[in-house]
């Protein structure tokens, strides 16, 4: 079944976009825990998946068992690139397009990609344009709620609308906030009500009442830094959102409202490094893996020894014998 924004199950709970943490391994553990979920790749450059660079062709392998909706988040500035990479991300298979004009790094923004993008709106609609003129899948924009002033949200995304963008996820911080600050969802509100698409709110959920307090008028939330050492936030954010919307859960559906001991935590952590391994071989799987390991592992006597230990792992066999000892 083609996918669309428009006629997507609501309330949409998306797993955001971040570099270094949604690869495959991640978004494949994230789906198990809450198979609703939107799943997004790393953002990936335009110009590198234009010329076929094998690293960032790499990046957008996939399970289309697991991950549908499977949406490519891109970056660039380069309106013949996007037409480019946009039609071997269709032809690979992918559900939609999703054109980061959030990112506030510094590398990012000098090279007119990410956030920049928000100071030039006449070229990010071109983009837009470029993309959708391309595919036939959906194009979306992630962005955030202005460079330094969030009046310009409305008129930036309404042109942006105009040149086909079929959805938004917004972040609830200005560029110049970069992640300070307390995420302001006030103007993602005003948005909803000026667009005819839908919007997905993001910024600061860190759990299910995070989830419930802020969707508002949205069409669904979006979770990023949330996730980190607590994937299985997004069973529990899905069932808040669903309960909210007066949908009953199954008792089979329902979540203990208790704190999964480690112990229980255990089995997932081993799955996401045996998917980690299995998709980019045990050296580089298990040395990606080290992040993830330390943010898991917190909260207990002993995590810190544990921790010191998990993060020189080269090994999964390794990382099983401390985990399980």
């Amino acid at each position: 079944m083609t996918f669309s924004w428009f006629t997507t199950a609501r309330p949409i709970v998306a797993l955001a976009p971040m570099a270094g943490v949604t690869d495959a391994s991640y978004r494949q553990l994230i789906k198990r825990i809450a198979p609703e979920v939107v799943v997004y790749t790393e953002f990936l450059s335009t110009d590198a998946l234009a010329f076929g660079g094998k690293k960032t062709m790499k990046m957008l392998a996939f399970d289309p068992t697991i991950e549908r909706p499977f949406i490519v988040q891109v970056f660039g500035h380069k309106p013949e690139h996007f037409l480019e990479a946009a039609k071997i991300i269709e032809q690979l298979g992918a559900d939609g397009i999703d054109i980061n004009m959030g990112c506030p790094a510094a590398k990012v923004v000098s090279s007119c990609h990410g956030a920049a993008l928000i100071q030039k709106p006449d070229l990010a609609a071109e983009l837009v344009a470029a993309t959708v003129k391309s595919v036939s899948i959906p194009v979306s924009v992630k962005t955030r709620l202005g460079w330094d002033s969030a009046t310009t949200l409305i008129p930036f995304c309404k042109k942006l609308e105009e040149a086909g963008a079929a959805a938004f996820a917004i972040h609830g911080r200005r560029f110049c906030d970069k992640f300070t600050g307390k995420a302001d969802w006030t103007q993602i509100y005003e948005l909803k009500k000026n667009v005819g698409v839908p919007v997905i709110g993001n910024g600061d959920i860190t759990s299910a009442a995070d989830a419930v307090e802020k969707i508002g008028n949205l069409d669904g939330v979006m979770v990023g830094r949330g996730t980190f050492g607590n994937p299985w936030i997004m069973r529990k954010v899905c069932d808040a959102l669903r309960e909210r919307s007066g949908e009953r859960l199954a008792v089979s559906d329902q979540q203990p409202d208790v704190q999964m001991t480690f112990a229980q935590k255990i089995p997932f952590i081993l799955e996401h490094c045996e998917l980690a391994v299995r998709i980019k071989g045990e050296q580089r799987g298990m040395l990606e893996m080290r992040r993830h390991l330390s943010s898991y592992v917190k909260g207990f006597e002993g995590a810190s020894d544990m921790r010191q230990k998990l993060v020189r792992v080269e090994k999964f066999a390794e990382a099983k014998a401390i985990l399980c000892s």
